[in-house]
């Protein structure tokens, strides 16, 4: 799916009705329960070996897609050498992702990797012209790292592999947002698509290689459960999540779409509870409420006045 700039007598950003709001609530519900998914798989599975079939599978089912829809496949000049740079780092954030999911809750990957906008603004700030950091967006980022604070503060009973794995998740989410500059630097000479399928296919040696190393067994047990929740996380996310959350974005415009990604910590916290049976402390509800408040912060806008635009 390409993206393009809108015609200029098209509005970038059209209103949102309910029933568009409702698809953009729903694909950010999807994606909120992901690390569940991706956590509870850990059950029947090693977990580069998951991240193997998942990402095999889910690039599978895009270029299907991309074939069927008639999307070229062909790169232009110069775009190998900027897909070798994002896939290489696309590597290292799931690499680090997949570790520190596998020895700490769900729940708390879940709100660290909620950090990314947090992260990806205070880098846009220094890197890409014109993205500076208003006193409205501070405040935000105020909130949200309080809600790291709040992750890493206190449960002296927590062990010390939890910990770690917090640390490895947020390493991964600093990586992620290194990378998430980076390609708003190049995105426009890509289609969205290709930015998404060659970074799969680039990654599976890369996962392939670590399975062997760090998985005692591809396969622990085929139960149902473990084999839905690899499904979920291949079909769900990684495929129909990246068609249709690009199809609103298209659509509706980042602006528009990212209102609404505070339901992600909401939903991923609660479905960890819900399906693994992680517990929900007080810390751990204050650093939601931080986070969440955070996103909102940054993300919702005042509306203006008609007459008072032009001011």
């Amino acid at each position: 799916m390409e993206i393009q700039p809108p015609p200029p007598a098209t509005p970038a950003n059209p209103p949102m009705g309910l029933w568009a709001a409702t698809q953009v609530s729903l694909v950010c519900i999807l994606f909120g329960v992901n690390a569940v998914a991706v956590k509870y798989a850990f059950q029947g599975f090693g977990v580069y070996s998951s991240a193997c079939i998942r990402f095999g599978l889910a690039a599978l089912v895009i270029a299907l897609w991309a074939r069927l829809t008639g999307r070229p496949f062909r790169l232009r000049p110069g775009q190998a050498r900027h897909l070798l740079v994002y896939s290489a780092l696309f590597s290292v954030q799931l690499s680090l992702f997949y570790a520190g999911l596998d020895r700490t809750y769900a729940s708390r990957g879940t709100l660290l990797i909620n950090l990314l906008p947090f992260i990806v603004l205070v880098l846009a700030h220094f890197f890409i012209p014109g993205d500076r950091v208003s006193p409205r967006k501070l405040a935000g980022l105020l909130l949200g790292f309080s809600g790291v604070v709040c992750v890493f503060s206190g449960n002296t009973d927590l062990a010390g592999n939890v910990r770690i794995g917090d640390i490895f998740i947020l390493a991964a989410t600093t990586v992620w947002a290194c990378n998430v500059v980076y390609l708003k630097r190049v995105i426009d000479t890509f289609a969205a698509f290709h930015i998404v399928l060659y970074s799969m296919l680039l990654c599976l040696p890369v996962f392939g290689l670590e399975a062997l190393v760090f998985d005692a067994v591809a396969v622990k047990t085929l139960s149902l459960p473990a084999v839905v929740a690899l499904l979920y996380q291949t079909f769900v996310t990684a495929a129909f999540g990246f068609i249709a959350w690009n199809h609103l974005l298209k659509k509706f415009g980042a602006v528009n779409l990212h209102s609404f990604v505070f339901i992600m910590p909401l939903v991923g916290v609660g479905g960890a509870h819900l399906v693994l049976d992680e517990p929900v402390t007080p810390r751990l509800l204050l650093a939601l409420v931080l986070i969440v408040g955070g996103l909102l912060v940054i993300h919702f806008k005042p509306p203006q006045r008609e007459g008072r635009s032009s001011g």
